[in-house]
């Protein structure tokens, strides 16, 4: 037998590579077999439930980071619910109708929705949208997140279009539902009105004017050599002038100068003369705003009047303090005029173009008429100034394009009528976890406008209105469920292939139609209220779901959007929130923080990194980030997190590999036979336990993360871990200080692997596959609960001691490395001069501290010995450090002066000698190395 033989080395099959990007393809086929979400599930039944709703991303595109940060989050909290004594179901989720789908098949597929039927097109529609689904759940599913892939909700399935339609039904019972005429944002790209979710704001350059209105009744007041002076920044709007407003509270002044004489606000007469290039300027009167009402001024362009109003939303912080007016172009000209019976008129089709209410600029697009207007105006005398200036504006946020406010008729939800009721929602039902979701939400909704639900296009679901003969329209609670009921056994198409009368109830009658004939509505709904139907269309269909949902996890851009709509129709039928509370992430930038892009080459894919990383890689990654904030990402960070994985795992298989040999039923050691360092390590492994439970209980997956690492790191490798092989290899394999440390390792190594099993789904189920332990699986095990031990906090405190002695020692050793003095430590000796404090503190470690030193010879001075000038100095103790006196043990490797002075073990230490004399004496005739 070699002396080699003779050492517990440790052996694991378990690899040192990962392997991930070809191992997790095999983890995930053997689960899906064993349909493992189905096993955990089962297992959690008759628990409490935690339901997180999922949010469903579009279905269009790739996956993208951003997607993969939301959804593997997701699966931490599903999880690690679930392995903390909670029913944790997850039901992922699409949404599936809109523009982007409709852009796709006539971009990227070359369909003419104009040379097929709605129908026909809404089918090719459908089939596209299954395709994404089909791609990202692979995708998904590849990141290791769990959940019913094989049923998810799917906001296209008959079954949620039927449970939106009663949505829309009770808001229309409750009155919130109402038809208008009033301007909205349109978008000419997209050919359709936006909601305010979906409006996002890019800088632009736009022409600023000054335009003179000549006065035509002055009321006495003012002659018709006068003109009131407007600004504005969107020439393209004078064509549907019908007004100017002033404050009613403002002075105004009548003012001669070199170019005429003109009505401004005092106030701004200073200015404008300077930006106007006025001379000899004098004031010939003052007067109220209230003065000008019901004036007239001649259009600049038209034979037609302008009335002049007043209006207390004019301000005096820029322009004239007179407002130019077009009722169906600005949300406030639109209200304010009202009191005036003005008219709405609105001179642009839905492409963007005039129509023939405005003379003169027929068929031209709105943006490119703003020259010709500048120019006309010059022409008829009327523009004092033109400039031009960058500024923020409203953007389609499908197609990237301007949009404007334009007047048409459409279907509101009126937020004003349950409008406090949703603010105090938000204030005292809600816990927001983002430090300003609360205050994003309630702002948005106190100041948003009416709901726009109508779309004109034809990918979407129908809104269930049906229209009398003399045109008024029939919204009744039998009218909505019978449309409901047709949806959940045929789907929406119908309604594009019916007819009116085919889609209402039997024998259904209306006073309004005496002839029985009914018309229906063209207009789809928003896809905002498709989403924000989610908690009817799943969370009050889905049995294993239930209302409301104790979590919303989505992208802060959602305060508007899905957690906006969801509370607004939730609180208009259920008076509540559809969620007990919100989390929110930043989004996903590059690594120098940019927005990531195609144009920029700087996009992460995360089936691209899969293929070279695996998803345990990615998974890590989205633990390590603030997700609050917009985090980063870049191949330098992706490289840094797979180091830190190399750590983790070698770490697991440094344990794994010195507990082979180890069965914890029948070599475990009680905690109170432990060595007080082994007492130590179980100790400060519980206060990691408890840490990372209450992290992963409050979302703060960092703190995982971080808390792992710092363990791994300063705990195990820098500590335990490094100088366990003095133990577990040198002594005999059933020696009690050998099966202390593995009693402590494989405790250690056996709740680390559940603890991290949210996150490293796959390696630790490989982990778990080398361990002694009773589940099949990890993700079926629980969570280890803290273990509090007697006296824990005396162990603690000792402990801290001590590394205040053993810092002064690494600091002495390494001064000797760099001195030259020693190779490496264990051919230092170490002598220590502590105080009486010291010395009681060692002598109760009851442990070898030349072994926690990793040195061959330690000796302790007595207390009150003078310690060398050389010594280095520290709390308590001051440290000399000088080569150990001996030869280098065979088998220990440790420098003892007893080497070779033993007759039988002429090349071992007396510790050596004494193992191999009683356990493997053939050794000592064994061939030497």
């Amino acid at each position: 037998m070699k002396m080699k033989e003779t050492l517990q080395i440790g052996k694991t099959e378990f690899p040192m590579r990962g392997n991930l990007p070809t191992k997790e393809l095999d983890y995930q086929q053997e689960w899906e077999e064993a349909n493992l979400y189905a096993q955990r599930q089962l297992k959690n039944e008759g628990k409490p439930s935690f339901v997180l709703h999922d949010g469903p991303p579009y279905a269009n595109g790739d996956v993208h980071m951003g997607h993969a940060l939301n959804k593997i989050s997701k699966d931490f909290i599903v999880r690690s619910k679930s392995m903390s004594g909670f029913r944790a179901p997850f039901v992922p989720g699409w949404d599936t109708h809109g523009l982007p789908i409709e852009q796709a098949l006539a971009n990227a597929e070359g369909v003419d929705r104009k040379k097929m039927s709605v129908a026909e097109f809404r089918k090719l529609c459908a089939e596209y949208a299954w395709r994404q689904i089909d791609n990202q759940r692979t995708v998904f599913k590849r990141l290791g997140v769990t959940g019913t892939w094989d049923n998810p909700y799917v906001t296209l399935k008959p079954e949620f279009e039927a449970e939106q339609i009663r949505v829309f039904g009770k808001m229309a019972e409750n009155g919130y539902i109402y038809k208008g005429l009033k301007p909205i944002y349109w978008s000419p790209s997209s050919e359709s009105s936006l909601a305010e979710a979906e409006i996002e704001y890019k800088d632009v350059e736009s022409a600023s004017i000054y335009v003179a209105f000549k006065v035509k009744d002055g009321k006495g007041l003012l002659g018709e050599d006068t003109s009131f002076v407007i600004w504005t920044t969107t020439p393209w709007t004078l064509p549907a002038n019908l007004g100017i407003f002033v404050h009613p509270d403002y002075v105004y002044a009548q003012v001669k100068t070199s170019a005429g004489t003109f009505v401004v606000a005092k106030d701004l007469v200073e200015s404008l003369t300077a930006t106007l290039g006025w001379e000899n300027v004098e004031i010939l009167q003052e007067f109220p705003g209230s003065a000008l009402e019901y004036m007239t001024a001649w259009h600049p362009f038209y034979e037609r009047e302008s009335l002049v109003m007043n209006g207390d939303y004019v301000t005096l912080d820029a322009g004239t303090g007179l407002v130019h007016t077009a009722p169906g172009h600005g949300e406030d000209d639109f209200y304010y005029s009202r009191k005036y019976n003005l008219a709405v008129l609105s001179p642009v089709d839905s492409q963007g173009c005039y129509t023939d209410e405005a003379p003169g600029f027929e068929g031209m697009f709105y943006a490119d008429a703003n020259k010709v207007i500048t120019d006309l105006l010059t022409e008829k005398g009327a523009l004092l100034n033109l400039s031009y200036f960058v500024h923020s504006y409203p953007h389609d946020w499908r197609t990237k394009k301007p949009v404007i406010f334009r007047a048409t008729p459409q279907w509101f939800a009126s937020i004003d009528a349950f409008r406090q009721e949703i603010l105090d929602v938000i204030e005292n039902d809600v816990k927001w976890y983002h430090p300003s979701g609360q205050v994003r939400i309630y702002n948005m909704v106190r100041d948003r406008g009416d709901w726009v639900i109508s779309r004109q296009r034809v990918w979407g679901v129908p809104l269930p209105v049906f229209y009398a003969e003399n045109g008024e329209p029939i919204i009744t609670p039998e009218t909505t469920e019978h449309v409901a009921q047709i949806f959940e056994k045929h789907g929406s198409d119908v309604w594009f292939e019916w007819d009116a009368k085919d889609l209402l109830p039997e024998g259904f009658t209306h006073p309004d139609s005496p002839n029985g004939i009914f018309t229906k509505e063209l207009d789809i709904m928003d896809v905002w209220f498709d989403s924000g139907s989610s908690h009817a269309g799943v969370l009050g269909t889905r049995e294993e779901l239930s209302f409301p949902a104790d979590m919303y996890l989505e992208g802060s851009d959602q305060y508007r959007g899905w957690f906006n709509s969801s509370l607004t129709t939730s609180v208009a039928i259920h008076h509540q929130a559809p969620y007990k509370s919100v989390l929110s992430q930043g989004f996903v930038m590059d690594g120098e923080g940019k927005k990531m892009s195609k144009s920029l080459g700087n996009v992460i894919s995360p089936a691209k990194e899969m293929k070279t990383k695996g998803a345990d890689i990615i998974r890590l990654w989205v633990s390590s980030v603030d997700y609050e904030s917009d985090v980063r990402i870049s191949d330098d960070i992706l490289n840094q997190v797979s180091e830190v994985y190399r750590k983790i795992r070698n770490t697991m298989r440094f344990m794994l590999a010195n507990t082979t040999d180890f069965d914890p039923k029948a070599h475990a050691v009680a905690f109170e036979d432990l060595r007080t360092v082994d007492q130590y390590m179980l100790v400060r492994f519980n206060q990691l336990v408890d840490s990372i439970r209450k992290a992963y209980d409050n979302y703060q997956f960092s703190t995982v993360y971080q808390g792992v690492i710092n363990f791994c790191t300063v705990d195990l490798s820098q500590f335990y871990l490094d100088f366990a092989k003095d133990v577990v290899y040198i002594d005999q394999e059933n020696g009690f200080e050998r099966r202390a440390m593995q009693t402590v390792l494989y405790d250690i190594l056996v709740k680390l692997t559940k603890l991290l099993s949210p996150i490293l789904v796959h390696t630790t189920e490989e982990v778990w596959k080398y361990l002694k332990e009773e589940e099949a699986y990890v993700q079926l095990a629980e969570f280890p609960e803290v273990t509090h031990y007697e006296g824990e906090e005396a162990i603690l405190a000792r402990w801290a001691e001590f590394f205040k002695v053993r810092n002064t020692a690494l600091k002495a050793l390494e001064e000797a490395r760099n001195e030259k003095l020693i190779g490496k430590n264990f051919e230092a000796k170490v002598t220590l001069y502590p105080t009486q404090e010291v010395a009681d503190l060692l002598d109760s470690l009851q442990t070898d501290v030349a072994q926690l030193f990793i040195v061959s010879q330690l000796e302790v001075a007595p207390v009150g010995t003078a310690a060398p000038e050389n010594a280095v100095q520290g709390e308590g103790v001051s440290v000399v450090v000088e080569h150990a006196q001996g030869e280098t043990c065979q088998r220990c490797r440790a420098v003892k002066v007893e080497v070779g002075t033993l007759e039988d073990a002429p090349t071992l230490c007396h510790r050596c000698a004494t193992i191999v004399r009683e356990f493997y004496p053939e050794a000592l005739n064994g061939e030497e190395e």
